[in-house]
């Protein structure tokens, strides 16, 4: 699918942690001729951000689309960031706010493979791609042979979806929040220290690892998936910046 200029016409805004939001819209073609707004589970939408790149031009940002392609309107999930151009934008838009965007792009998406396991490792909105992946029609026709959804954060208040998420069939949901301040009950450490607690018993060589979030976990996480010998071709990732 190429690329299309949408009108994107806000329907709602609401926080969902501190520091995350959730920002829905209406995509409007621009051109007639254009394509009906379409995207593969795990793609994003590249967003303009006018007058705030150098002497006043616009800026694009990218973000992962977190509701299912057969959902409207869609969704997104933002993490606000002190002086991020993107999502200070985003933080500011409510609903009848339009803004101007570009779908769909991206290559990390699932892949439905016979016999294969899967395991989602996010941090903070790195998770969007997943929840799109696991609630789309494509992964409920053909889900994996059983899955892994590995979150990790700071503070336990910056979890999201688990909810939702943790109930599907087939699903294991891992909570690693790396600073807990109250009674949290999940894994206190990384996700990353999950995978390592993970023996001879964990199926490495049958499974697919979609990775999703900050450079450090995925580099490290690659790291390990290395040591249990696992092919490259079985390692999917997306990076956030």
């Amino acid at each position: 699918m190429a690329a299309t200029e949408f009108r994107c016409l806000v329907k709602s805004f609401k926080e969902l942690t501190p520091t995350v939001f959730e920002v829905t819209f209406e995509p409007e073609r621009v051109k007639e001729e254009a394509p009906e707004f379409a995207f593969l589970a795990g793609q994003f939408v590249s967003i303009v951000i006018p007058g705030a790149g150098p002497q006043g031009r616009d800026l694009r940002r990218a973000y992962s689309i977190a509701s299912a392609p057969e959902t409207r309107p869609v969704e997104l999930c933002v993490k606000l960031v002190e002086g991020g151009p993107g999502t200070n934008y985003l933080y500011s838009l409510r609903e009848g706010d339009v803004f101007k965007g570009f779908a769909p792009y991206g290559t990390f998406v699932f892949e439905a493979q016979p016999g294969r396991h899967a395991c989602f490792i996010a941090t903070g909105t790195g998770i969007a791609p997943f929840r799109s992946m696991l609630l789309s029609e494509a992964y409920k026709k053909s889900p994996a042979v059983s899955s892994w959804l590995l979150m990790g954060v700071r503070t336990e208040d910056e979890l999201v979806y688990e909810q939702e998420l943790a109930p599907i069939l087939g699903v294991t949901w891992v909570s690693a929040v790396s600073q807990p301040q109250g009674n949290f009950e999940g894994l206190k450490g990384r996700v990353t220290d999950w995978l390592r607690q993970q023996g001879a018993e964990f199926p490495w060589d049958k499974t697919e690892f979609y990775l999703c979030g900050n450079g450090a976990m995925i580099t490290e996480v690659k790291a390990i998936l290395a040591e249990k010998n696992v092919a490259k071709e079985s390692i999917h990732q997306e990076k956030y910046y």
